[in-house]
């Protein structure tokens, strides 16, 4: 009969335990579900053992081992089947079918990134809550990326980890956590801008020679509320002087690799017809009258006779707006005293909301005009009210000093 096998402390070793003689580290070997040999570490055999001199506290062998039985016990794959995070991601992603373009390049990008990052090279198993974490931080701390792209980027990861505790690969899922309390908000807000600078805006923007001929474009963009991808993908057809009305049906979208799609809108509340007031009609038959006449015209998914045209007569986009934003603001600024902020078509967006919402509009109505699906979308806008603001709204209810103090008399 063989002598069972004890460790140096002349303590009985179960089966697969061992101990190695040079440095002492405790070894569980086992067969995973294949047959294939796996192995655990400690330096510690017991959880009561305390930690060898210059060793780290790690669990110890006997607390990786039952560790291991309870995730066997519950149906979980050991080693998370072998998939690092980048095979985890690319799994998920290849299952997202029938998705947008823009979603499918955001997957894209974030498979970039993991491919280039050591976290993505790690076996799904040993991802830990504060790994995640740590590379997170390192995103935005060492890599300098935004709160925006870090939360695109947990918005992949989040649901593919998930993914993998469902298939029980997994126990939890190392990206639960709320990304506010471990990155750093540094998203700039986007806030309406004053109809003082609005008007300085356009009317430089009137009067400059080679600006000008996108005025009826900004005048547009701060008179309807549009996004710039609709207000880009807006044809000739979707203006409707009878019923002086614009129909919004979708967005005109420039992705990375160049290619040009015309898509539903971002939600179903982005499908509606946006009133117009005569200023607006006039400034789209200015378009229309200046419009370049092309003997064919160009078409992106069946849509055709858009309003603005770039150099090489295809559709503009977002991209082009941008640029000159930025650049009517960078001339402003070099000429005039008065300063302009920065300046976006969303800016533009916000700044129609905030008018309307500060003329009275009903916020049903609002809500419908802006598209937004989620009226705490478009009360959201009442954030850009002033002190100012307030003082008008409060005198248009109670008048005058004199008047108020007279009504209190006749109440009390």
């Amino acid at each position: 009969m063989s002598e069972k096998r004890r460790d140096k402390k002349g303590r009985l070793l179960r089966t697969g335990e061992s101990q190695r003689s040079d440095d002492g580290r405790y070894i569980f070997k086992y067969k995973d579900a294949n047959g294939k040999h796996r192995y655990l570490y400690s330096n510690r055999l017991e959880k009561t053992d305390k930690v060898p001199p210059g060793g780290i506290r790690k669990p110890a062998l006997r607390e990786l081992e039952a560790e291991l039985q309870a995730k066997i016990n519950a149906g979980i794959k050991a080693f998370g089947g072998d998939l690092t995070v980048y095979e985890l991601v690319e799994k998920y992603v290849s299952m997202k079918i029938g998705v947008r373009e823009s979603t499918r390049q955001g997957y894209k990008t974030v498979l970039r990134i993991l491919a280039k990052e050591p976290f993505g090279k790690l076996r799904i198993d040993k991802v830990k809550i504060s790994d995640a974490k740590v590379w997170l931080i390192k995103l935005q701390q060492e890599d300098g990326r935004g709160y925006s792209s870090i939360h695109t980027i947990r918005g992949v990861l989040r649901p593919a980890f998930q993914m993998a505790v469902e298939d029980d690969l997994l126990a939890k899922n190392p990206f639960s956590f709320e990304l506010h309390t471990v990155v750093v908000n540094n998203s700039t807000t986007r806030d309406a801008i004053t109809r003082k600078q609005e008007k300085a805006f356009l009317e430089f923007v009137k009067n400059d020679k080679h600006f000008s001929k996108y005025y009826e474009g900004f005048f547009i963009l701060f008179n309807t509320g549009l996004r710039i991808s609709e207000f880009c993908g807006l044809t000739m057809s979707d203006i409707d002087f009878n019923k002086k009305c614009i129909h919004v049906t979708g967005q005109l979208v420039r992705y990375s690799n160049m290619i040009t799609t015309f898509e539903p809108p971002k939600t179903s509340a982005g499908v509606r017809d946006v009133p117009m007031s005569p200023e607006v009609m006039e400034a789209f038959r200015n378009i229309m009258d200046n419009r370049k006449y092309l003997k064919v015209e160009p078409i992106i998914d069946g849509k055709a006779g858009f309003l603005y045209l770039d150099k090489n007569d295809q559709p503009m986009v977002a991209m082009h707006w941008q640029h000159y934003f930025n650049h009517v603001v960078k001339k402003y600024n070099g000429i005039c005293k008065l300063q302009l902020p920065n300046i976006t078509a969303h800016v533009c967006r916000h700044t129609f909301c905030s008018k309307m919402a500060k003329s009275g509009m009903n916020p049903k109505t609002l809500q419908y005009i802006m598209g937004h699906s989620d009226i705490s979308v478009t009360m959201n806008t009442y954030t850009h009210f002033t002190g100012e603001d307030a003082q008008e709204e409060f005198q248009k209810l109670f008048g005058g000093e004199e008047e108020s103090v007279q009504r209190q008399k006749r109440v009390w």
